[in-house]
Protein backbone atom coordinates (compact mmCIF):
# COMPACT_ATOMS: atom_id res chain seq x y z
CA UNK A 1 0.00 0.00 0.00
CA UNK A 2 1.53 3.52 -0.85
CA UNK A 3 2.21 6.17 1.85
CA UNK A 4 -0.45 8.48 0.93
CA UNK A 5 -3.10 5.84 1.07
CA UNK A 6 -1.54 5.15 4.36
CA UNK A 7 -1.71 8.73 5.83
CA UNK A 8 -5.43 8.65 4.56
CA UNK A 9 -6.33 5.54 6.57
CA UNK A 10 -4.69 6.99 9.88
CA UNK A 11 -6.50 10.46 9.45
CA UNK A 12 -9.74 9.05 9.27
CA UNK A 13 -8.67 6.97 12.35
CA UNK A 14 -8.17 10.30 13.89
CA UNK A 15 -10.71 12.25 12.46
CA UNK A 16 -13.15 9.56 13.60
CA UNK A 17 -12.15 9.87 17.44
CA UNK A 18 -13.65 13.67 16.98
CA UNK A 19 -16.87 13.13 17.28
CA UNK A 20 -17.25 16.80 17.29
CA UNK A 21 -15.96 17.41 13.65
CA UNK A 22 -19.43 16.59 12.05
CA UNK A 23 -22.26 17.88 12.42
CA UNK A 24 -25.59 17.07 10.19
CA UNK A 25 -27.80 19.56 8.77
CA UNK A 26 -30.55 16.36 7.97
CA UNK A 27 -30.99 12.99 7.40
CA UNK A 28 -33.80 9.95 8.00
CA UNK A 29 -33.20 6.73 10.26
CA UNK A 30 -34.99 3.96 10.90
CA UNK A 31 -35.09 2.38 14.20
CA UNK A 32 -35.74 -1.05 14.90
CA UNK A 33 -37.51 -1.20 18.65
CA UNK A 34 -38.55 -3.51 20.63
CA UNK A 35 -42.15 -3.89 19.41
CA UNK A 36 -42.22 -2.14 15.89
CA UNK A 37 -39.86 0.07 13.41
CA UNK A 38 -39.58 4.05 13.86
CA UNK A 39 -38.50 6.64 11.77
CA UNK A 40 -36.38 9.45 12.87
CA UNK A 41 -36.25 12.53 10.78
CA UNK A 42 -33.78 15.39 11.43
CA UNK A 43 -33.97 18.85 9.59
CA UNK A 44 -33.77 22.34 10.60
CA UNK A 45 -32.78 21.78 13.70
CA UNK A 46 -35.18 19.54 15.06
CA UNK A 47 -35.53 15.61 15.30
CA UNK A 48 -39.07 13.90 15.23
CA UNK A 49 -39.68 10.18 15.50
CA UNK A 50 -42.90 8.10 14.15
CA UNK A 51 -43.84 6.81 17.36
CA UNK A 52 -47.39 7.86 19.46
CA UNK A 53 -45.01 8.67 22.17
CA UNK A 54 -42.77 11.35 20.53
CA UNK A 55 -46.20 12.72 19.04
CA UNK A 56 -47.67 13.59 22.84
CA UNK A 57 -44.01 14.78 24.51
CA UNK A 58 -41.46 15.73 21.70
CA UNK A 59 -39.14 12.98 23.27
CA UNK A 60 -38.70 9.19 23.55
CA UNK A 61 -36.43 6.63 23.93
CA UNK A 62 -35.78 6.39 20.29
CA UNK A 63 -34.99 10.22 20.09
CA UNK A 64 -32.96 10.05 22.92
CA UNK A 65 -30.92 6.80 22.09
CA UNK A 66 -30.23 8.43 18.57
CA UNK A 67 -29.03 11.98 20.78
CA UNK A 68 -26.37 9.51 22.87
CA UNK A 69 -25.61 7.54 20.08
CA UNK A 70 -24.63 10.97 17.58
CA UNK A 71 -23.38 12.70 20.85
CA UNK A 72 -21.87 15.79 20.04
CA UNK A 73 -22.97 15.68 15.97
CA UNK A 74 -25.92 17.10 16.43
CA UNK A 75 -26.55 21.24 17.43
CA UNK A 76 -27.32 21.98 20.84
CA UNK A 77 -31.00 23.09 20.23
CA UNK A 78 -31.50 19.64 18.83
CA UNK A 79 -30.69 17.96 21.90
CA UNK A 80 -33.70 18.51 24.78
CA UNK A 81 -32.43 18.60 28.41
CA UNK A 82 -33.79 15.34 29.35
Amino acid sequence: MNSSVIGKIEKAKRYAEEKGRVTFDSFVAEFKGENDDHRLEYHEGNLACSCLFFIGHDFCSHSMALQRILEDMLPAQAVPQT
